[in-house]
């Protein structure tokens, strides 16, 4: 009788921790999802603004303590720098796009996400290029004044 009831207290034991345990899971999913959403939703505002050169929306998004890092073009700290460069050499020149299902978001504890994936530039006065070559970045968001805001950038092309 001893072993039952230690078997039947042994089994309810687990399928509590299973329980608990899924249901960790399914919250630590909606948070995700949450974040996921919040920074593909910021992706998609700087990528309106990089391709219409809406120059006040990209300066908001970038925060003052900005990184970045590009492997053709080295390291940038401004930016001021990197504004004046959106405006002489993007505007009304490239657009941007992201690559269709590449975008992988992780949270940076205390701090804000990471969002990995890749996007291709092309010609603003051509339509998309079927062909377009994609290349990997990394973009680091910080919440800063009730906002997401870029604070690191790894270009990679």
């Amino acid at each position: 009788m001893k072993k039952l009831s230690f078997l039947v207290f042994a089994v309810c034991l687990l399928l509590f921790s299973m329980s608990f345990h899924l249901r960790q899971n399914h919250m630590g999913d909606t948070k995700q999802a949450t974040l996921y959403d919040s920074i593909v939703a910021m992706d998609k505002l700087w990528e309106d603004a990089y391709n219409h050169c809406k120059m006040d929306v990209m300066e908001a998004i970038i925060s003052e303590d900005l990184e970045f890092y590009h492997d053709q073009g080295g390291l940038l700290t401004s930016k001021q720098k990197l504004n004046e460069a959106l405006q002489q050499n993007i505007c009304g020149k490239v657009n941007r796009k992201l690559k269709p299902g590449s975008v992988e978001v992780y949270p940076i504890k205390g701090y804000g996400a990471v969002e990995m994936g890749m996007h291709g530039f092309y010609n603003s006065k051509e339509k998309i290029p079927n062909d377009i070559h994609y290349a990997k970045f990394v973009h680091i968001w910080k919440r800063e004044i009730g906002t997401w805001r870029i604070t690191r950038v790894i270009s990679l092309h």
